[in-house]
């Protein structure tokens, strides 16, 4: 399935629990730097876009374009793979949590870089060893996750086909934007359908995937168990999950 027919099907109510997490957003912003014309790819409803700059997005869901305010940067159909400017047209390419529905991320980074003299890309790091092991809901309960990893680039290979530094973006513990490790010390989120509609993974793992998680989550929160596995994270203000900023 494409991101565009992906997000066709699941993307109706994606604005109810995905919105902009303003400590996220301003790492962002400082990696813009001065960059005063900015394209947004894979931009969706348009989470993230930078105030006070000239923004340009391409999204390919129709869906998904369909729920950007009012008032939102313009917004062309398109693929990072293929995208319709010249060399150096902007001084900044950015992408927030689109790179992993990309058919070939390579090629649709070095497009990035081909079109922008700055590129920032808000992504995942799972190439690290126990990175399943770091977060617990795809160490206890999801497991699958990691079949969705088979074939795709590490983070190492992504960050040197654009020559690009990695910097780590740490998740607040009151996050307000609902991406799949968000909740990591919420965890009654998880059992809320509208939290796990607004996440792709949930819907690429398959229902019976889905249904498994969350029944044994519940019995875990009721009993006490998750709790007792995961105290350790109780007092933290934030969380290393492998989020990660490419920045080129």
């Amino acid at each position: 399935m494409s991101q565009a027919q992906l997000y066709d099907t699941i993307g109706a109510g994606y604005t109810v629990t995905r919105r902009t997490e303003p400590r996220i957003a301003a790492q962002i912003e400082a990696a813009l730097g001065d960059a005063r014309t900015v394209l947004n790819v894979g931009a969706g409803t348009g989470s993230y876009e930078p105030a006070g700059r000239h923004v340009l997005a391409v999204e390919p869901s129709a869906l998904m374009r369909a729920q950007r305010a009012p008032g939102a940067a313009p917004c062309l159909i398109g693929t990072a793979d293929h995208l319709p400017f010249d060399d150096g047209a902007f001084d900044a390419a950015m992408s927030v949590s689109s790179l992993h529905h990309w058919p070939d991320p390579i090629a649709g980074l070095r497009e990035l870089r081909r079109v922008a003299r700055r590129v920032v890309v808000f992504t995942h790091d799972t190439s690290r060893a126990g990175w399943l092991d770091r977060f617990w809901l795809t160490r206890d309960y999801l497991p699958e996750v990691a079949d969705l990893l088979t074939g795709r680039p590490s983070l190492p290979e992504l960050a040197e086909a654009i020559d690009a530094r990695v910097e780590p973006v740490p998740i607040p513990w009151d996050c307000a934007d609902g991406f799949f490790e968000a909740f990591w010390r919420r965890p009654e989120a998880y059992l809320d359908e509208r939290v796990r509609r607004g996440v792709s993974v949930w819907t690429k793992v398959g229902p019976d995937a889905e249904r498994r998680a969350v029944h044994d989550l519940r019995a875990d929160l009721g009993s006490g168990r998750w709790a007792e596995r995961n105290r350790d994270l109780l007092d933290l203000d934030a969380a290393d999950l492998g989020l990660r900023l490419l920045i080129a």
